[in-house]
């Protein structure tokens, strides 16, 4: 399960007026506002194009575009994530501070391809998570209670993070992680074709490959 909610797309005039820059080309430039919405007009969208088929270094101005969204998904889908350290911050919620905040629930993990089983130990665990959670709730000196709790924790458990990346960033997870075994990577790569300009900006031609 992968939740993607309240995302926004930044700096997009910024970028593509920087990509006019080194060839003083700012006269050609035909994009506009639109109410809070920059749309590309065809010229400046044709270069933006050209300039992203061309490469990572012709297309750095795609660093400049930014995107934030809140992002729900299982701790085992965050690690993997975590590799993306470069060019991406994110604040998540403390399962450290606030783990005891609110009852476990099923629904608090991502079960949504177990099978009765696994359905059946899942709930086992959330029972076992409440016991601990309500005794520490009782007597919060005994921290007994609290480390079981956390060193329990399945990393099914779901946290949201806010998370803050740029279009080259997407570029290099949409391309890494589109034919993943994990579900939540097919649901995180068809959130980044629905973004704008995601067809010309994100999905770029294969790079040529280095030779020898």
């Amino acid at each position: 399960m992968i939740k993607l909610e309240r995302w926004a797309v930044m700096n997009l005039d910024g970028a593509i007026r920087g990509a006019r820059n080194p060839m003083n080309s700012w006269a050609k430039s035909d994009s506009h506002w639109e109410g809070d919405t920059f749309v590309l007009g065809p010229n400046d969208l044709d270069l933006a194009r050209r300039l992203t088929n061309g490469g990572s270094d012709d297309r750095k101005f795609i660093r400049q575009i930014f995107v934030t969204v809140d992002i729900t998904a299982p701790l085992y889908w965050w690690k993997e994530f975590d590799t993306y350290k470069v060019g991406t911050v994110a604040n998540s919620c403390s399962t450290m501070h606030k783990i005891h905040a609110n009852p476990f629930t099923r629904d608090d993990f991502s079960h949504d391809r177990l099978d009765e089983a696994g359905l059946t130990m899942l709930d086992a665990t959330v029972a076992y998570l409440e016991k601990e959670r309500q005794l520490y709730m009782e007597d919060r000196e005994n921290r007994q209670h609290w480390h079981n709790m956390i060193q329990m924790l399945p990393s099914s458990y779901n946290q949201m993070r806010t998370v803050t990346m740029n279009y080259e960033n997407l570029v290099n997870m949409y391309y890494a992680r589109r034919a993943h075994k994990l579900a939540e990577w097919h649901t995180y790569c068809d959130w980044i074709m629905g973004l704008p300009y995601a067809e010309q900006l994100i999905k770029v031609k294969k790079e040529a490959e280095p030779t020898a």
